[in-house]
């Protein structure tokens, strides 16, 4: 079947209730993503990052590390999304785990990681990640070919045979600093579960929002 009109899901799965999510936001986002990857989810860390330039922009990135401090993401600064978050610091994410019928939108205020974290991440990839970095350092830029940007790898790893790649100052880590998550939980008859957080005066309020 192909006509995504007739395709069917029905959702059934342990009800989130108020208590289940408790105070604290951030445990409850890790306590689910914990049980995505126990549940054997592909790529849990995938996550989609939506940005507002001119129009708005969505993607999937992946997340490297989350906690107090924020979800950590890396790209290059000169991207469209790197664009986008120079002109206006806000985004959202959204992480989907259909496994555990759950998804998890987080939206906050960016910021560039420290440059010596950005330095530390970007040498302790593979080195084929690091070469690929350079090469296309002029990330959404337009490019004749596909044979162009082989070239452009086939050349810097032989340039840099045996020697360490330099971190190049157009690419690092950003940092999205949650003022709001909103949790789903997949119901029967499209009842879902929706628990909202949002920061207000430096504390977490939580909200049941209609499916």
């Amino acid at each position: 079947m192909t006509d995504p009109a007739k395709l069917f899901y029905d959702y059934s799965h342990t009800p989130l209730t108020e208590k289940m999510a408790g105070p604290d936001p951030l445990r409850l986002f890790d306590r689910w993503y914990r049980q995505a990857v126990r549940a054997k989810v592909l790529m849990p860390h995938a996550m989609c990052l939506a940005t507002a330039g001119k129009t708005p922009h969505a993607r999937m990135v992946l997340l490297k590390a989350y906690g107090k401090q924020g979800f950590v993401f890396f790209s290059n600064y000169q991207s469209v999304k790197g664009r986008d978050l120079a002109a206006r610091p806000r985004a959202a994410l959204l992480f989907y785990w259909p496994q555990v019928q759950r998804q998890v939108r987080i939206e906050g205020r960016v910021k560039k990681t420290p440059r010596g974290e950005s330095e530390r991440y970007f040498h302790s990839r593979q080195k084929e990640y690091q070469i690929a970095a350079l090469a296309s350092h002029r990330q959404s830029a337009v490019i004749p070919d596909r044979a162009w940007l082989d070239k452009q790898y086939r050349d810097l790893e032989k340039k840099y045979r045996g020697r360490e790649i330099p971190h190049p100052p157009s690419w690092g880590g950003y940092v999205v600093v949650p003022d709001a998550f909103e949790f789903w939980q997949g119901q029967p008859s499209r009842l879902h579960d929706r628990i909202h957080y949002r920061k207000s005066r430096g504390r977490w309020k939580r909200e049941r929002l209609t499916p």
